[in-house]
């Protein structure tokens, strides 16, 4: 190469061009809106008895019923096998004890539950 000549090298392609582009070249048509709005659509309403508990509700129907502490894993078991509360995820017993714990602290002496030693819960009596 000599001290005049130009070095051609081809540019490299990172995608489909949005803007601009060659003559003749139509452009990328935006996303329609009413995706966006199908998306913020509000569900329709399910009735409480379709759904159920939540799995704070069917905690205190559990110990309730129970009379006595219980851990959360024995919970979530015990709401299982009767049918108050239903849930697909892996730790649905770490659900239920963050939920217990969150209630514990926001409500303070208005919560339905209190901590009867570590990791065992009970509804909330005279003597929490």
């Amino acid at each position: 190469m000599k001290k005049g000549d130009v070095k051609v090298v081809e540019a490299k392609s990172h995608g489909p061009r949005v803007a601009g582009g060659a003559k003749g070249e139509k452009k990328a048509e935006p996303k329609a809106k009413d995706a966006k709005a199908e998306k913020r659509a509000p569900r329709a309403p399910v009735g409480a008895q379709e759904r159920g508990l939540s799995g704070l509700d069917a905690a205190v129907k559990v110990l309730q019923e129970a009379g006595e502490p219980l851990g959360c894993k024995a919970i979530v078991e015990r709401a299982f096998e009767k049918g108050y509360w239903k849930s697909a995820g892996k730790t649905p017993h770490a659900t239920v004890y963050s939920a217990i714990l969150r209630e514990i602290q926001s409500k303070g002496a208005r919560a339905r539950f209190c901590k009867a030693s570590r990791g065992k819960f009970e509804v909330v009596q005279l003597n929490c």
